[in-house]
């Protein structure tokens, strides 16, 4: 079987099943898996699937959400170089300092890159984020309660929304799911969406933690507007020419 008839019946069978995966389809195809990864490299540059880890889904379900062990395990070195750079946007200074860390997995990176020793006010609905903080001495940790969404392991509904409408924080480290110029900033579920729409509010200066592969992807809750963000730390998988359009459109790119 050539590459290109291949590819046509992973096509058909990620639709059909709503996802493949490379192992499966090495032993289907009696190919190696580097042969499928190649493969869906290929049909991922056409648009025609998304590719997660250990496969693929068809693109265009926008209902589609990984578990949190799956989302980490995606771009893991990207992320991690977006945590690190994101260091650097710690508010500084000898006054008062707050941040806001998102649920996410780039975000619960950035949270574990924090120093020991640093001083400052976190807030988070996020438990892996809390959970990676809780030892630090010199912070002062709040957690945001509320109906915790098992996929994601973030806090949702009235409670969080309340919380999150009474601070006022220097900055927030923002994640999503999909940001476009157009279409906006984006997660699949309207819960999830709500709370990050008080983030953007509850923040001075935002700042998006997002790897490339997220941009141009639009999910079924839409949050707000790239134009709300003053920062998108991303990593060098999103072209110059993107970069630009983003900074013409009024936010600041760092591509780590």
């Amino acid at each position: 079987m050539y590459a290109p008839e291949r590819q046509q019946e992973i096509l058909r069978l990620a639709r059909e099943s709503g996802r493949v995966d490379v192992l499966s389809l090495a032993e289907e195809f009696q190919v190696t898996a580097e042969t499928v990864r190649r493969d869906l490299k290929a049909l991922d540059r056409a648009g025609l699937v998304r590719r997660v880890h250990g496969g693929a889904i068809p693109a265009g379900r926008l209902d589609f959400e990984p578990d949190l062990a799956e989302r980490d395990a995606v771009a893991a070195d990207e992320k991690q170089r977006i945590a690190r750079a994101a260091l650097a946007e710690l508010p500084g200074g000898d006054g008062p300092r707050s941040v806001i860390l998102d649920a996410g997995t780039t975000a619960a990176r950035l949270a574990a890159e924090i120093p020991l020793e640093a001083e400052l006010t976190v807030v988070t609905h996020g438990l892996p984020v809390a959970a990676r903080l809780a030892d630090h001495p010199g912070l002062t940790l709040h957690l945001v309660g509320g109906r915790i969404r098992h996929r994601t392991r973030a806090a949702v509904d009235e409670w969080a929304l309340r919380a999150y409408r009474e601070i006022n924080a220097d900055v927030l480290f923002l994640a999503t799911n999909g940001f476009c110029l157009d279409g906006g900033l984006t997660t699949p579920d309207l819960a999830e969406a709500a709370v990050k729409r008080a983030l953007v509010a509850a923040a001075r200066r935002v700042v998006l933690l997002a790897d490339s592969a997220k941009f141009g992807q639009q999910h079924f809750a839409r949050f707000g507007e790239l134009s709300d963000v003053d920062l998108l730390i991303t990593d060098t998988g999103l072209s110059p020419a993107d970069a630009l359009a983003i900074e013409r459109a009024g936010t600041e790119v760092i591509r780590a």
